[in-house]
C-alpha cells in the first residue's frame, strides 16, 4: 500500500513516531513523508494539499495528516474531489470512518490524543477494509455527487 504522510510543525514529532511505527510493522507498504523536514513553524494548509492531491489523483491510495487539534488538516484537505478526510479521535471513529464512509485520508491531532493512542487509531484505520453494504457504498457517492455552490 502507498501512504503519503504530512504534518504542521505541531504533528512533526508524532508523525516521525507514526512513520517508525508504520515501517516496523509494515515493511512492505511504501511510507512517503511529504514534510516538513523539521518542527519550525509551518502553515498547515501547503501540507494537506500535497497529501490530498496526491490521493486525490490516484498516486497515493491512503494519505496521514497531522497538526495540533487535526480540523485544519481535515478541512483543507476535504476541498479536493475524491478525498474522503475523516478526523479521528478513537480507534473506533477510525474504524467506523473506513468501514461506512470509506476515508481515504486520516487526520490526527497531535496536541489532543497521545501517541499510543494515535497509533492505535492509525492501525485500525489501514487495517480496516470498507463495507460493501449498498447504504454505506449509496451515502459516499453521494458525497461526490452532491456539489454545492
Amino acid at each position: 500500500m502507498k501512504i503519503a504522510i504530512a504534518s504542521d510543525h505541531a504533528g512533526f514529532g508524532m508523525k516521525k513516531e507514526i512513520i517508525a511505527y508504520l515501517r516496523r510493522n509494515h515493511m512492505a507498504w511504501d511510507i512517503t513523508d511529504m514534510g516538513p523536514d523539521d518542527d519550525a513553524s509551518v502553515d498547515y494548509p501547503v501540507y494537506a494539499h500535497m497529501v490530498a492531491s496526491a490521493v486525490a489523483r490516484g498516486e497515493y491510495r491512503r494519505g496521514i495528516l497531522l497538526c495540533g487539534s487535526g480540523i485544519g488538516m481535515s478541512m483543507t484537505a476535504n476541498r479536493f474531489p475524491g478525498v474522503r478526510a475523516a478526523l479521528c479521535v478513537t480507534p473506533k471513529m477510525a474504524e467506523l470512518s473506513r468501514q461506512h464512509n470509506r476515508a481515504n485520508v486520516l487526520c490526527l491531532g497531535a496536541r489532543l490524543v497521545e501517541l499510543e493512542d494515535n497509533i492505535q487509531i492509525v492501525k485500525t484505520w489501514l487495517e480496516t477494509d470498507y463495507s460493501d453494504e449498498p447504504r454505506h457504498t449509496r451515502r459516499y457517492r453521494l458525497m461526490d455527487l452532491l456539489k454545492t455552490v
